[in-house]
């Protein structure tokens, strides 16, 4: 009986190993979207978008464009649909109607993004003379706010710099300058909702970031001006601090920001990512109204004694179960990197 049953068990495992594999493919070309891609393919995009992504991740832009003369996999039609929370913020990047297959300019490697994400594409030069200091708030001695999450500690350090890896390998793929101030050689780009807490985080270039919050602050700004003076002759500079507010556990918060009162570009600049948020909120989520803030903080040590226009951003309540779904969730995460990208696009173009 064996030698009868185990040929036929091994042909059943090769036809089910084949049946998983086999997907349609076709090839992008110039004016291709996703979506369109999809459509003309027969596939409902509404329906499919999600399926597309996973299949073809890795051989889509870092906004999930698509590369003219690439080949792409095509979802089959059993593939499983997902749809997101309400109360989550939705990825920039599922909505890729207006994604157009383009050229790759150029390839670059970071090893401070880890291991999936150091290959960098730059896509565009929308950004070209562009100059960035990424400050992720706390790190080192300092985790910033503290919270437990179904037992495990969560602190503001690892989300804050998570963030501002995003934003700033966003950047860099639309030809901006970008140095990172708070840096951590081993931890990346991370996609898990629960990330590990280190104290090895140091100061750019490679510096020991001191107990003293005094000596954490002066090290920081004393490292972002002596940049800008390196770069002088490069008109636009800005600073862009990432944070996790922590207050009352009851209290929802949205993205907001803050500036120096006496800064004229870091108001402009906070009122274009303000202005972006508001749009994308309306887009994507129109049944829940965006109720993020701009202030000015002058008393803040970065923003009052920084050299170059400088924006604190707030990306939620660490306490608060709401916001810790866009915390946690990296999709959420990066499409909080996306939309603060996109508002520093919005400004440098008014700058030009």
């Amino acid at each position: 009986m064996k030698r009868k049953i185990l040929p036929i068990i091994f042909l059943f495992c090769i036809q089910v190993v084949m049946a998983q594999q086999t997907h349609k493919e076709v090839m992008a070309v110039q004016g291709d979207g996703v979506w369109s891609l999809l459509r003309n393919s027969g596939l409902d995009p509404k329906k499919y978008v999600a399926p597309f992504i996973d299949l073809n991740k890795e051989n889509l832009s870092s906004e999930n464009g698509l590369f003219i003369g690439r080949i792409y996999k095509l979802p089959n039609t059993d593939e499983k649909v997902e749809t997101a929370d309400e109360e989550v913020v939705v990825p920039d990047s599922i909505d890729v109607r207006t994604v157009k297959a383009t050229a790759v300019l150029e390839k670059r490697q970071y090893a401070i993004f880890g291991k999936d994400y150091s290959t960098v594409l730059v896509e565009s030069r929308q950004l070209e003379g562009a100059t960035f200091y990424l400050i992720a708030g706390h790190g080192g001695p300092d985790p910033g706010a503290v919270e437990y999450y179904n037992g495990t500690l969560i602190t503001e350090d690892e989300y804050a710099y998570d963030v501002t890896l995003r934003l700033a390998r966003k950047l860099i793929s639309n030809g901006a300058l970008v140095y990172l101030i708070t840096r951590d050689n081993n931890d990346g780009i991370r996609d898990e909702r629960i990330l590990p807490v280190d104290h090895d985080e140091r100061n750019y270039p490679n510096r020991k970031i001191p107990r003293s919050q005094v000596l954490r602050l002066r090290q920081r700004v004393a490292a972002t001006n002596e940049l800008y003076d390196q770069n002088s002759h490069k008109p636009y500079q800005r600073i862009i601090e990432t944070h996790v507010d922590s207050r009352s556990k009851g209290e929802n918060i949205d993205v907001f920001f803050y500036y120096h009162e006496n800064s004229k570009y870091g108001k402009r600049l906070a009122d274009n990512l303000q202005t972006t948020f508001k749009e994308k909120y309306a887009r994507y989520q129109p049944n829940r109204k965006y109720y993020g803030t701009i202030e000015p903080r002058s008393s803040l040590y970065s923003l009052k004694y920084s050299k170059a226009p400088a924006v604190y951003v707030e990306i939620g309540n660490l306490k608060n179960t709401r916001d810790q779904r866009r915390i946690l969730d990296w999709e959420n995460r990066d499409a909080i990197a996306k939309w603060i990208a996109d508002g520093v696009i919005r400004d440098y173009k008014e700058e030009k």
